[in-house]
């Protein structure tokens, strides 16, 4: 079997999530937002219910009141221009509040705003019944089918829990007047409403936590994926692999033409190596020439010892020229003293007077 159809054992990379989210793919639960939606309004009716009751029950009692009611059109449109103020200043809080709610719910879920022109666009697996019919019958069609099966029997077990708690004094209104009767059977269908928002709400977060997780199952790669990926972003890794393999090479070569001219190489003993030159006719300071870590120190170390270039170990001055100073670049004035002693222990060493003076090395101490 190919590798592209292989099982999907790596997580998904950032780009792969990146890619997913411009086509619009992402995790959401129309369940979660609809209960979001459901819980709003209840709270804006709880809110304002009184507000709202008292405005239309004043443009009832004042439109019945009236001696004769007309029925036809231009009376219908003068009244509801002449009402539609009030109803407005009344209704738009609430479907301000239910608004926020639901553009809060959908940026909660995409993970910020998320504008994907080309799901508007036509597309005709979206219309084709046989994609739909295999869509349906799908495993996650099935899946989606039982749930809402379950979500509807869900509902009316609360529902049918919550009235037949109430059952005594439901049977018992008709000994009351009929005002109490709206007033106590709407504060009932209320609280009955809220409890099924409330349990739609926690199997909404079930059913997001389920799309979360199916997302990411999607979105898991094969090997064959990840290396396809690796390549788009990075190229090739075989000429990765030749380009990287030249410019070791380059610096190689580098190294072998200016370690053999150095006068000294400063090690921390194996991790790091710098060596440096000091012609006093030319230079104004000591200048490093050839410096690495790890596989590169110790190519520039076998130099030094090959071509006859002592090797020095000092530890903090080899980790202060090998952050500080790049490759033919001079040594700062703050390094200068140390770098002298290294010098003149070398010139010492090796029986030669120090560079710009006729001083014999045995005429002084070693450093």
């Amino acid at each position: 079997m190919p590798d592209q159809f292989g099982e999907k054992q790596h997580e998904p990379t950032q780009h792969r999530r990146d890619q997913a989210r411009q086509r619009g793919q992402v995790a959401r639960s129309s369940d979660l937002s609809s209960a979001l939606l459901l819980l709003a309004g209840l709270t804006a009716l709880w809110l304002w219910f009184a507000e709202l009751f008292h405005r239309l029950a004043e443009l009832t009692v004042g439109h019945l009141s009236q001696p004769r009611l007309k029925l036809d059109a231009p009376a219908a449109l003068a009244w509801w221009q002449e009402n539609l103020g009030q109803l407005a200043a009344v209704l738009a809080p609430m479907m301000v509040l239910m608004v926020v709610v639901g553009l809060v719910v959908g940026v909660m879920q995409t993970g910020g705003f998320l504008f994907v022109p080309q799901r508007v666009l036509p597309d005709w697996n979206r219309v084709n019944p046989l994609a739909g019919l295999r869509r349906i019958f799908s495993l996650a069609g099935l899946a989606h089918l039982g749930f809402g099966v379950f979500k509807v029997a869900v509902v009316g077990a609360v529902g049918v829990v919550s009235l037949y708690q109430k059952r005594d004094e439901i049977l018992a209104l008709w000994q009351l007047e009929v005002p109490t009767w709206g007033w106590y059977l709407a504060d009932v269908l209320f609280w009955t409403t809220l409890k099924i928002a409330i349990a739609l709400l926690l199997l909404a977060v079930l059913d997001y936590a389920f799309q979360r997780w199916r997302h990411e199952q999607e979105l898991r790669m094969t090997t064959q994926e990840l290396r396809e990926e690796m390549r788009e972003l990075l190229g090739d890794p075989q000429i990765i692999a030749r380009r990287r393999q030249v410019q070791r090479q380059l610096v190689l070569n580098r190294i072998s033409s200016a370690v053999p001219q150095a006068d000294v190489t400063v090690t921390n003993p194996t991790e790091l190596a710098i060596s440096l030159k000091y012609d006093p006719e030319r230079m104004d300071a000591p200048v490093v020439v050839a410096k690495g870590a790890g596989y590169m120190a110790q190519r520039i170390r076998q130099l030094s010892l090959e071509h006859g270039v002592p090797v020095v170990e000092r530890k903090e001055l080899a980790q202060a020229l090998y952050k500080q100073v790049e490759i033919n670049q001079p040594v700062p004035p703050e390094l200068y003293k140390p770098v002298a002693e290294v010098l003149r222990y070398v010139y010492q060493l090796q029986g030669k007077p120090l560079p710009g003076t006729e001083e014999h090395p045995g005429q002084s101490q070693a450093a």
